[in-house]
């Protein structure tokens, strides 16, 4: 049951993340005013929007590879959880900062702080996973 829900968790965060990047690189202008607070944070950067479509893309494919693919799923959902932990922790760094308010923190936490702690918990439980797959194959021989 577990696996089963770590694996759709992983699944929907990476339809996700794809989705989100897809948006990012297809639509920058429209991105920058779909997306609550961010026309908050800076002026219009079409660039910078499109480099970090690029970058949901890879998390999104890391967390769906991973998912199918249980041999790569430490490190690929490890890695995608690292980057999601960076872009929270620096969404925290502009409150303490001041550059934004406290209230971005609760208008953020859904797209920004839950994927990285969500990401979190499935690296664990892979690594949980991943130490029991060798037991496993060693009790069937």
């Amino acid at each position: 049951m577990l696996k089963t829900i770590c694996i759709w968790t992983a699944v929907i965060l990476g339809i996700g993340a794809e989705a989100n990047g897809l948006f990012m690189l297809w639509s920058p202008a429209d991105w920058y005013l779909a997306v609550p607070g961010v026309t908050t944070t800076g002026p219009f950067n079409q660039h910078f929007i499109r480099d970090i479509g690029l970058i949901f893309l890879f998390v999104g494919t890391a967390l769906l590879v991973g998912a199918f693919r249980p041999q790569y799923r430490v490190l690929l959902w490890t890695a995608a959880s690292l980057w999601l932990w960076g872009h929270a922790l620096f969404h925290f760094w502009e409150v303490a900062v001041g550059i934004c308010g406290p209230d971005a923190l609760a208008r953020d936490f859904g797209a920004v702080t839950l994927p990285a702690i969500l990401t979190a918990l499935l690296s664990i439980w892979a690594v949980a996973d991943a130490r029991k797959a060798p037991s496993r194959s060693a009790s069937t021989l």
